[in-house]
Order: C-alpha cells, then sequence, then structure tokens
C-alpha cells in the first residue's frame, strides 16, 4: 500500500469518525499558501482544523509524533488563512490531531488528541 493510499484511507476513517462524534465537516484537504490542513470542521460553537496521521507500522513511533513543531506552524498559519476567508465561521479556533495505525485495512490503533499546542 502506498503512502498516498494509507494517508487517504486515514483520512476517510477520520471524517467518518468526526461525522459520528457530531462534527460538521467543512473541508477536506484544504490547501493554502502555506501548507494544507486534512480536515476542517466544526463542533459545538468552534472551528476545528484535524491534521491526520496514518502510518502501517510503528517503527517510527505512534503516528502523531509525527506532527512537528514545524507542521504545527504551518497549520496555524493554514488556519487563520481559512478563517480571514470565512468570516461567517465560529471565531473560537483549536487544532486537534489524529493518529492512526492500519495492519492491511485493520485499524490496529486511533487516536483523537484535541487542542494540540506547539
Amino acid at each position: 500500500m502506498s503512502n498516498q493510499s494509507t494517508g487517504k484511507i486515514g483520512e476517510d476513517l477520520s471524517a467518518s469518525y468526526l461525522q459520528k462524534q457530531g462534527y460538521r465537516i467543512l473541508a477536506r484537504n484544504y490547501k493554502a499558501r502555506y501548507g494544507e490542513i486534512d480536515i476542517v470542521a466544526v463542533k459545538d460553537a468552534v472551528l476545528v482544523f484535524i491534521e491526520v496521521k496514518t502510518r502501517s507500522d510503528d517503527s517510527f513511533g505512534a503516528p502523531e509524533e509525527a506532527v512537528t513543531p514545524r507542521k504545527l506552524r504551518e497549520v496555524v498559519q493554514t488556519a487563520e488563512y481559512f478563517k480571514l476567508a470565512h468570516a461567517d465561521l465560529p471565531d473560537a479556533m483549536r487544532i486537534d490531531v489524529i493518529g492512526i495505525q492500519l495492519s492491511g485495512p485493520k485499524v490496529t490503533y486511533f487516536k483523537h488528541t484535541q487542542n494540540v499546542t506547539m
């Protein structure tokens, strides 16, 4: 399985999970000058930017450990740009990370961390 298809599967699983948790998905793979945000959603009057990391094994640690301070800065800048372009959305914002590990088609690890900071 390629990294690209692994990532797509993880993002699809994450979007499905978030919808079941009451999130309203606004955008997927939102690209701007500063970077990309995997999922943009709203829940409980909070605009949530979700970074999804999917791995096929744990040889490099837990998937969410791949979200570096640099990546978080990119997400923050892209989130600020998204908010400027969508002024009608809630002012409250946060960044979440979802880490997923797959073994073939089976999910062996799933962790949703809310409100990550640098």
